[in-house]
């Protein structure tokens, strides 16, 4: 058993995943940013004025709300962590904070962002609004079209949205787009990476920076409850980075159940699906080493699901270390079971979730959890942005 599954060592590696798998061009950034994001992150004043940010800018913390009518249906107690409480509507703007004063103090003026479901597309803008830098975010085509409303909150932040029309037109062809930008604009470029993938450090960091989600779950809970340690917690994973901030302070808790929740699509026996852990195996994509899913030649598969911000072809390396150890369970929920589990809540409790967060609630039905246990679910996002979906599935 490792020492710590929170953090890689120090080639970032996490057991066997992680790693910086960079072309040379790219080295020099890389490189600046793992020498440097520790001491940086550590600086009194960054410490101050990230605090302050998340406090008065993006409204932490965010409540942990006990579900009564949830809970009352499937007879545990069940917990909300509301970060669809959050300014910007999702977690995504914890990290953007992070990552800007990291930015800053690197003397970088332009940023770069990759987006699936525009929540960190938008979360990337408004930080770059708050500090007065050009911020550029490369999408998915075919996102663009199924998350409009995200598209027009960036563009009213200022940021160019640049559309990816390679292979599926998803998420991971916006971060191809992304790093191609990178390394074309090396010196005054940072590229704010959205979840915890990519090479070393970006796990680690991203991971750090959505830590004061879990965090703030250890206090609120000792105030509910009497203790810090739920008996579960549960959270979606595409690339994973809201499930990071999720587990992060109960990795080395054994008492704490983990459970990843993956998005099947239209299940994992067919073509349509994105449950990487179920369909994939260890390969190398954007510059790390996880599981992924790939041809028999080592192509990448393209991915699908209901929900943008889960149509990734891979999980980040933190996660798939999680996944080979046991030390995370790993689920997967389909698109129907998604809806099925964002209408539930809207109706049970007056919550409209993102369809990202709507697959961490369908784990509901998938395990059974005693009558006194006290299980975290993150609600990682709100679900303005996926209207248009739940009104064809209401068939409007």
């Amino acid at each position: 058993m490792q020492a710590s599954y929170k953090q890689p060592d120090e080639q970032g590696y996490y057991g066997a995943f992680g790693g910086a798998y960079i072309p040379e061009m790219l080295y020099r950034n890389v490189e600046e940013l793992r020498g440097n994001y520790l001491k940086i992150m550590a600086e009194p004043s960054f410490q101050q004025e990230y605090r302050l940010l998340l406090t008065d800018y993006a409204g932490r913390p965010t409540p942990l709300y006990h579900a009564a009518r949830l809970s009352n249906k499937y007879q545990t107690n069940v917990y909300l962590k509301r970060e669809d409480l959050c300014h910007t509507g999702a977690h995504k703007v914890n990290n953007t904070i992070g990552q800007i004063l990291v930015a800053e103090r690197l003397g970088k003026k332009r940023i770069i962002a990759e987006t699936g479901a525009g929540q960190h597309g938008v979360a990337t803008a408004t930080v770059c609004a708050l500090k007065g830098l050009e911020c550029i975010v490369y999408m998915g085509e075919k996102d663009i079209e199924r998350q409009a409303p995200n598209v027009a909150r960036m563009k009213m932040l200022g940021a160019t949205v640049i559309p990816a029309k390679s292979g599926s037109k998803t998420l991971k062809d916006a971060t191809n787009e992304a790093i191609r930008d990178w390394i074309n604009n090396p010196n005054d470029t940072f590229y704010i990476i959205g979840s915890v993938v990519g090479p070393h450090p970006y796990p680690d960091m991203v991971a750090r920076f959505q830590s004061v989600i879990s965090k703030e779950i250890r206090t609120q809970l000792a105030e509910k409850t009497g203790s810090e340690l739920p008996s579960a917690v549960i959270a979606c994973v595409g690339g994973g980075s809201n499930a990071a901030g999720t587990f992060y302070h109960f990795l080395d808790e054994p008492s704490v159940g983990i459970y990843a929740v993956e998005a099947a699509g239209c299940g994992i026996d067919t073509d349509k699906s994105a449950a990487a852990t179920q369909l994939g195996k260890p390969g190398i994509l954007h510059g790390s080493r996880s599981f992924l899913m790939q041809t028999e030649d080592g192509q990448v598969e393209e991915p699908y699901s209901i929900s943008a911000g889960l149509d990734y072809p891979g999980i980040g390396p933190m996660h798939a270390n999680l996944f080979v150890t046991g030390r995370g369970n790993f689920l997967n929920a389909t698109d129907q079971e998604a809806l099925d589990a964002a209408f539930e809540l809207a109706k049970l409790e007056g919550i409209i979730p993102a369809l990202e967060s709507s697959h961490a609630l369908a784990a509901l039905k998938k395990v059974s959890f005693a009558k006194d246990d006290n299980i975290v679910i993150c609600l990682s996002g709100r679900g303005d942005k996926d209207m248009e979906t739940y009104m064809k599935a209401m068939g409007q």
